[in-house]
């Protein structure tokens, strides 16, 4: 098995500043108090544009647009054959039924091992459903034992994705939109992702620490459970412990606005892979490296994920962002998926129907709460 590097907390981030308040007062407000202005706007919006599914044609190459209820892998297989230098490479397994039982168990991993070795993947990779979002299900499978048991916990029938597991703290998510008709693209949003960490006195046990913690005590349900195996074991000092693998808000990962971070080189490069994939004008890449003063030099990168129109600009959860902020710069974006959508319907695409829609999303709403337990 290879063992992943470990690296420093924040390494090859710019400094994470933590002074000031941990939290907005509306980080994490459930989505029935902080959408309904966002809301509203998208109810205008498909009056405006006469369309209500427009964004499911934001980006025709992708199944829906992206939108809601799309296939990773299907997204990931396009970017695999038209960028493939930029995409951390992946499996896809259909979870087979039967693995209550030892025999079938120990079958199902040799075949999927081997698929890996085939691939040139090797344990650990991260696995992920393949229908899924906020990071649902999302977990760092180290060796073969906890591989056997995520494949055993998933829902039968529901295919997942394996990929490559890309051993950086750096991570960030690069909002990308062009117009149709335009020339050239542009970066909207750059959020930062930072992870949250803990660390050992020799004194405190895991969970005290946890608690001791401004941002993840207030947060602790998220970290608690995660971790109740060693909640009662005492770090040593010094001794980094971090308590979100998965780089998605809603699980505990830190969010910064880096959106004055944008260079010319890297927008050109983000243009660059954009126009290389076939009918893509708006979404969000997640990446991972090693140097981000490398990536706003346009290279240094490995993409994770490309996420199209229900993408959200994220560096809204930033804790310094006000909620007016917020709320506004969601209704930019909103407005251009909607203008997007309109030009491409224009050029003849079709949107998915409301019942189209409605299938795809009942999928995802149905498997997500089967998914094991995000990292």
């Amino acid at each position: 098995m290879q063992v992943p590097k470990v690296q420093a907390p924040h390494a090859g981030m710019p400094p994470f500043d933590q002074t000031g308040k941990p939290l907005s007062f509306f980080e994490f407000w459930p989505m029935w108090a902080f959408y309904p202005p966002v809301l509203l706007y998208v109810l205008w919006l498909m009056l405006r544009f006469r369309g209500a599914m427009l964004p499911t044609v934001a980006n025709p190459s992708f199944p829906g647009g992206g939108f809601y209820g799309e296939s990773k892998a299907a997204i990931l297989d396009l970017a695999v054959q038209h960028i493939p230098e930029w995409v951390a490479p992946f499996i896809t397994v259909e979870r087979p039924a039967g693995l209550d039982h030892p025999q079938q168990r120990h079958k199902v991993l040799r075949e999927v091992l081997a698929e890996l070795t085939d691939k040139g993947l090797a344990l650990p990779v991260v696995a992920k459903p393949d229908l899924g979002c906020r990071g649902a299900g999302v977990v760092l499978v180290r060796d073969e034992a906890a591989l056997a048991a995520y494949l055993r916990k998933f829902p039968e029938g529901a295919r997942l994705l394996l990929q490559k597991y890309v051993p950086f703290e750096g991570e960030a998510g690069i909002f990308y939109c062009r117009h149709p008709h335009a020339a050239k693209g542009r970066i909207i949003s750059i959020t930062l992702k930072y992870f949250p960490y803990v660390y050992g006195d020799g004194q405190h046990t895991l969970r005290e620490l946890i608690m001791a913690d401004p941002r993840a005590g207030a947060l602790s349900h998220l970290y608690l459970r995660r971790h109740a195996s060693r909640l009662d074991n005492i770090p040593r000092p010094g001794e980094a412990i971090r308590l979100a693998f998965a780089g998605s808000h809603s699980r505990g990962a830190i969010f910064r606005n880096g959106t004055h971070w944008v260079t010319p080189e890297m927008e050109q490069r983000f243009d660059e892979i954009s126009q290389r994939l076939p009918e893509f004008y708006f979404g969000r890449y997640d990446i991972r490296f090693a140097d981000f003063e490398a990536v706003r030099q346009g290279h240094g990168f490995t993409i994770l994920e490309v996420n199209g129109a229900g993408a959200e600009s994220t560096h809204i959860w930033d804790r310094g962002t006000s909620i007016f902020k917020a709320w506004a710069d969601l209704l930019t974006q909103y407005k251009l998926l909607f203008q997007i959508g309109r030009a491409n319907r224009d050029r003849g695409f079709k949107p998915l129907s409301l019942a189209e829609f409605r299938r795809w999303h009942q999928r995802e709403k149905q498997l997500t709460p089967l998914y094991p337990p995000t990292d």
